[in-house]
């Protein structure tokens, strides 16, 4: 395969100066497991290379060891005409390859400003002081260049997780990179953010950078991109022009089977729906801020799906339900009965589970097992005096691995080495332990590949079919579309649709969440 790769390679490469970077017969291995097996990619100058493949395919390793955060257990990087070796990521920074990782990684108590500069030197003044206006307005021009209107004296902590994602991509922005790198950039942009950021795409290729493009939309990638390369079990598997393909033999290739295993839209739900009295009612629920009297309902069985541009509420809305934020007005009923949910512990005893938008920051214990992190709602239940009962705990965990497919060497393997894909499935099963009533999902598949995409969709199916109540939140309108029974469409805060799954199209649900009421 490395012979055939190297010659593919050959017959697609132009002449070596138009080569930015070159990575040969890259291997790397972690604690005696193999997640690379002598890869080979050229990235060349004005290119934009999607680099696809399932999560834990090798895709985000590849491009550590690219950006010096990981060194290759074999193989040679060539930058500029030269075989390099990082010595950290700063020194490669420093010489011009720029990240933006999926998962955020910024300074929360430091100013935007600081981030979107942070690695670069700060301009002084004639004291030798950081000149700080000379910081912001730089920040401030950065971020314009990228549609944000965001202000660079503002602390991190304060922002949402798409503002954090522009603060990103400023920051990246901030060296004259000659490599970058782009990890999933646009998971939490609206569409006029990710417009933007394909034009400023653009404008890099025309200036010769050379752009690696990782996502799991394919509609981006045959927008953006002029060549693909596919790893598939850490694994090179093909490069090949964009225009030479299409999504079904993309998607069959990073898969290795049939696109009609992984595209089945799911019956519709209702005719699970058998009590007339919803497990979930919201009447009139404000906040003050960013959720606006807002009533729905959501009945056993059903699926309900929210959808919305960045901004609009969602998240806000089932944060308020699970009581992670103060409710100012409304009332929540579950199977009738009137409830007073002030914080996740109510939200929990009335048996409601929340998995958060934010799976890393807002649900994970990274340092944690996979069975710590499954079981943590539910430790309490299997405690022996002051013991725990670790082999309830292992049988629990061990049933809720194999239930929802979880991909892990051992139930004792931390968490933070799973892919994305199975994260999301472990912090899923936590909240599947306190045997709910309501699910409320935020972004359920955010940054999560088609293959694991479609297995979940298949637990949440499986999980309504079994009578849970679903409110799910998802920016991908395809995903709701195809799992939702019905669509609430909300906008600046407001509920401005509630659309049955046969009447919903992309269309009509972009009509009501860009404020259009008709």
């Amino acid at each position: 395969m490395e012979a055939v790769q190297a010659e593919v390679e050959k017959n697609i490469s132009s002449e070596s100066s138009s080569i930015a970077l070159s990575m040969r017969a890259i291997s790397k291995s972690f604690s005696g497991v193999t997640v690379l097996k002598n890869i080979n990619i050229n990235l060349h100058k004005g290119e934009v290379h999607a680099l696809m493949g399932e999560n834990g395919a090798g895709k985000s390793t590849l491009m550590k060891i690219m950006a010096g955060i990981h060194r290759p257990d074999n193989g040679e990087i060539r930058y500029r005409g030269k075989s390099i070796t990082w010595r950290n990521a700063m020194e490669a920074r420093e010489k011009g390859i720029s990240v933006i990782h999926q998962e955020l990684n910024l300074s929360p108590n430091i100013t935007i400003g600081e981030n979107v500069l942070m690695g670069t030197k700060f301009p002084k003044n004639k004291f030798g002081m950081v000149d700080w206006k000379k910081v912001h307005e730089r920040a401030h021009f950065l971020l314009k260049s990228i549609g944000s209107d965001l202000d660079p004296r503002s602390y991190v902590s304060t922002l949402s997780v798409a503002q954090q994602q522009m603060v990103e991509i400023a920051r990246a922005l901030s060296i004259e990179a000659e490599v970058l790198v782009m990890d999933e950039p646009t998971a939490s942009l609206t569409h006029k953010e990710i417009d933007k950021l394909f034009i400023i795409i653009n404008e890099l290729k025309q200036k010769g950078v050379a752009i690696v493009y990782i996502s799991h939309r394919m509609d981006e990638i045959f927008k953006i991109s002029d060549r693909c390369t596919i790893l598939r079990d850490g694994e090179w598997i093909t490069t090949i022009p964009i225009a030479e393909t299409n999504p079904e033999h993309l998607v069959k290739t990073m898969v290795g089977r049939e696109l009609t295993d992984l595209f089945q839209k799911p019956p519709s739900h209702t005719s699970w729906i058998k009590d007339k009295t919803p497990v979930l009612e919201v009447k009139g629920l404000s906040d003050n801020k960013n959720v606006k009297d807002i009533s729905l309902e959501v009945y056993s069985g059903e699926i309900v799906g929210i959808s919305g541009l960045v901004g609009a509420g969602r998240t806000e809305l089932v944060r308020a339900i699970f009581g992670l934020s103060e409710i100012s007005a409304g009332e929540i009923l579950i199977n009738g009965q009137s409830v007073k949910i002030s914080s996740p512990e109510d939200a929990m005893r009335y048996g409601i589970a929340h998995v958060p938008e934010s799976r890393k920051e807002q649900g994970l214990f990274l340092n944690m097992s996979v069975k710590e992190n499954i079981m943590m709602a539910e430790m309490f239940k299997y405690r022996k005096a002051t013991l725990l009962d670790w082999s309830q705990i292992n049988k629990e965990a061990d049933m809720y691995i194999k239930e929802l497919g979880i991909k892990t060497a051992s139930k004792e393997q931390k968490v933070v080495s799973l892919s994305g894909g199975n994260q999301q499935k472990a912090l899923l099963a936590r909240w599947l332990s306190i045997q709910p009533k309501v699910l409320l999902l935020d972004e359920p598949t955010r940054g999560v590949d088609i293959g694991a995409k479609t297995e979940i969709h298949k637990v949440i199916c499986k999980l309504a079919k079994n009578g849970l109540a679903v409110l799910v939140i998802s920016s991908e309108l395809p995903e709701i579309l195809a799992l939702s029974d019905r669509i609430l469409v909300m906008h600046e805060g407001k509920l401005r649709a509630n659309l049955r799954r046969e009447d919903a199209t992309q269309e009509k649900i972009m009509y009501y969440a860009t404020g259009e009421i008709k």
